[in-house]
C-alpha cells in the first residue's frame, strides 16, 4: 500500500491525502529525485509491504508494515509486483527486493534482497550488500536455500540477469556459463529444479535449470512463454507467437504443448492471419543478426506488397516471435503490408556481448543492422516492394526514426515516430530514470557531452525531408512529451509533410482500448497515404 513514511498507521496516510485534496494550494515541494516517475508525480508516499495474519475463520488480523524503516518502494515502481517478495517455507520471514539509494535513487540500479520477520518484530536485514548491482525475484527451494536473479554491473539495467543460490550464507552462481538473461524465475514442483524464461535467438522458451549441475534444458519450443506456474503433471504456461494470441497450455514433457484455453476461438475463426518466417543476415561486424517477415494473409508471390519496417524500442528488448498488443504485426499484415523487423545489436537473446554492443553506439551499429536487414529481406523475399516502404518505431525505435530522417532520408516513403527522442541533451535532463541515459552514453551529460551529442538526431534536422507522423503521450515521463513536440516543430518549420497525434491521457504506451484503435487507424491511414 502507498503510505507516508512518517505515518505509523494507515489512518494517518488517509487523513494526509484527504487534506491535500481539500487544500486550495496545489504546489508541491521536492528536495530530491524522483519528482515524477513513469507516469505519476510524486506525492510523498512510498509503496510499502504489509503482512496480515489470516485467522482460521478467514478473518484478517491487523496488517503490519514490514518495510517502513527503509527509504524505498516495495514492490518497486513503476512495475514491480509479487515476483519481488517471497515468504520463507515456514512463513516466519519475508525476503524482498528493494533499492535503498537515498538521493541517488534516480541514477542507481542497486536493488538488494532484504530479510525481515513476517511479524515485523525487527528491522530488515540486507542479504546482498556485497553486490552493488541489481538483485531481485527471490524464491525458496525445498531445502530452504534461497535463489534469485542478480546483475553484476551497477547502473546498467540491461545487464545479464544470472541465477544465484545461497546455502548457509554462502552464495554461488548457477549456470554461470549460460549466456542468457533470465526474465522470470520460479521453482518446479519437485522443489529442487528452477524454472526460468529467457530470450533465445528470437524466441522466449521456458527452461529447467538444474541447481546442482547448472544444466539448462528447454521445456518449450518456438514462441513466447509469458507467465508460468508449476503443476502436478508439468507446467502451465501462457504461450503465444506472431500468429497466435496468448492462451494457457500445459507443458507435459518432451516439448509437448497441450492447449487448455481457446479464448479467441470465435474471433480467430472469422479471420485469416499472415504466415511468418525468421531469417538471418550478416550485420555489423559481419555478425549474424536475426529478423522476421510476416506475410499479408493470402499473399501471392507474383505480386508486390508495400513494407512496414518496424524498429523495436528498449533498446535492449525484442519484438521477436510473440503476440504484441501495441505493435501487432498481424494488424499491419492484414492491411496488406509485408512486415519486417530486425533484432539489431542491443537486442537480448543472442549473448550479453551482442546486447552490450549498442551502448554508446545508438546511431551506428544498430543503424547498420537495420539497413543491411532491410536489404537482406528485400533480396530474400522479392514480393516485398522496397520502393513503397515506411519505417515505424517507438521509444528507442522512435529515436531511430529521427535518426533515419537525418541519415537515411531517401530510404522510406514515410515515417511513424512514437515517443521518440529528438534531442539527447534535453532527454538527459528531463527523463526520470537517468541511470539509463548515463549508462548508454558513458556517464552524465555534464561529464560526457561529446558522447551524448555524437548520435543526437537534433543535429541532422536540416537533412530531414521524409513525411513523418509523430505520436506522443502527455503522461510519458520516460521520454517527455516535449521531445515529440520538438520533432513536430522541426518538421513543420521546414515545411515537411507531418502530423501530430497527441494523447493527453497515455504514458509511454497506449493502453486504453479506444485510444489503441485510434492509434492503429491513424498509423495505417498514414502508411496507406504514402504507399498506395
Amino acid at each position: 500500500m502507498e503510505v507516508f513514511p512518517d505515518c505509523t498507521e494507515l489512518k494517518c496516510t488517509r487523513e494526509k491525502l484527504d487534506a491535500a485534496t481539500k487544500s486550495k494550494a496545489t504546489g508541491r515541494v521536492y528536495d530530491r529525485l524522483f519528482v515524477r516517475h513513469w507516469d505519476t508525480w510524486g506525492n510523498g508516499t512510498r509503496s510499502n509491504l504489509f503482512v496480515a495474519p489470516v485467522n482460521i475463520d478467514g478473518r484478517a488480523g491487523t496488517p503490519v508494515n514490514i518495510t517502513r524503516s527503509l527509504d524505498a518502494d516495495v514492490p518497486s515502481k513503476p512495475s514491480g509486483g509479487d515476483e519481488e517478495f517471497v515468504f520463507s517455507p515456514d512463513g516466519s520471514n519475508v525476503v524482498f527486493s528493494a533499492r535503498v539509494a537515498g538521493r541517488q535513487e534516480a541514477w542507481s540500479t542497486n536493488f538488494d534482497l532484504y530479510e525481515v520477520p513476517s511479524n515485523g518484530a525487527s528491522a530488515p536485514r540486507n542479504l546482498t550488500a556485497a553486490n552493488p548491482a541489481w538483485d531481485t525475484q527471490p524464491v525458496y527451494l525445498q531445502n530452504g536455500d534461497l535463489a534469485w536473479l542478480a546483475m553484476k554491473r551497477p547502473g546498467f539495467e540491461a545487464d545479464r540477469f544470472g541465477i544465484k543460490v545461497m546455502h548457509d550464507g554462502v552464495v554461488r552462481d548457477v549456470a554461470a556459463n549460460w549466456d542468457r538473461t533470465v526474465q522470470s524465475l520460479a521453482v518446479a514442483r519437485d522443489g529442487k529444479t528452477l524454472l526460468a524464461t529467457a530470450s533465445d535467438l528470437g524466441q522466449t522458451p521456458l527452461f529447467a535449470v538444474d541447481v546442482s549441475s547448472g544444466g539448462v534444458t528447454p521445456l518449450s519450443g518456438p514462441g513466447y512463454v509469458g507467465e508460468f506456474s508449476a503443476a502436478p503433471r508439468g507446467t502451465v504456461v501462457l504461450w503465444h507467437d506472431l500468429a497466435s494470441p496468448p492462451d494457457l497450455y500445459l507443458l507435459a514433457g518432451k516439448g509437448e504443448r497441450r492447449r487448455l484455453t481457446n479464448a479467441n476461438a470465435a474471433l480467430l475463426a472469422a479471420r485469416t492471419l499472415g504466415e511468418f518466417e525468421q531469417f538471418t543476415f550478416a550485420g555489423w561486424n559481419n555478425e549474424k543478426v536475426y529478423g522476421y517477415v510476416v506475410n499479408p494473409p493470402g499473399f501471392a508471390r507474383d505480386k508486390k506488397y508495400p513494407v512496414a519496417f518496424v524498429v523495436h524500442g528498449g533498446p535492449q528488448v525484442s519484438f521477436q516471435n510473440q503476440w504484441n498488443w501495441r505493435w501487432n504485426a498481424q494488424t499491419f499484415a492484414a492491411r496488406g503490408y509485408g512486415v519486417v523487423f530486425i533484432d539489431f545489436h542491443g537486442s537480448p537473446g543472442y549473448g550479453q556481448a551482442f546486447t552490450d554492443a549498442i551502448s554508446e553506439h545508438w546511431g551506428d551499429r544498430p543503424f547498420e543492422d537495420l539497413q543491411k536487414g532491410l536489404a537482406a529481406a528485400l533480396q530474400k523475399y522479392p514480393w516485398l516492394d522496397g520502393k513503397r516502404a515506411c519505417s515505424l518505431g517507438a521509444s528507442y525505435g522512435g529515436y531511430m526514426q529521427n535518426w533515419i530522417a537525418g541519415n537515411w532520408p531517401d530510404g522510406f516513403r514515410c515515417i511513424v515516430n512514437h515517443d521518440g527522442i529528438f534531442d539527447t541533451r534535453s532527454m538527459y535532463y528531463t527523463s526520470e530514470e537517468i541511470w539509463f541515459t548515463e549508462w548508454e552514453n558513458g556517464g552524465p551529460y555534464f561529464d560526457k557531452p561529446e558522447v551524448h551529442e555524437r548520435f543526437n538526431p537534433a543535429h541532422h534536422v536540416k537533412k530531414w525531408r521524409t513525411p513523418m507522423l509523430v505520436i506522443h503521450g502527455e503522461q510519458d515521463f520516460r521520454v517527455p512529451d516535449t521531445q515529440g513536440i520538438a520533432t513536430f516543430t522541426a518538421l513543420q518549420r521546414q515545411g515537411i509533410e507531418s502530423k501530430l497525434l497527441f494523447f493527453p491521457d497515455e504514458n509511454h504506451w497506449v493502453l486504453k482500448p479506444n485510444n489503441s484503435i485510434q492509434w492503429y487507424d491513424t498509423v495505417l491511414d498514414w502508411l496507406d497515404a504514402h504507399t498506395r
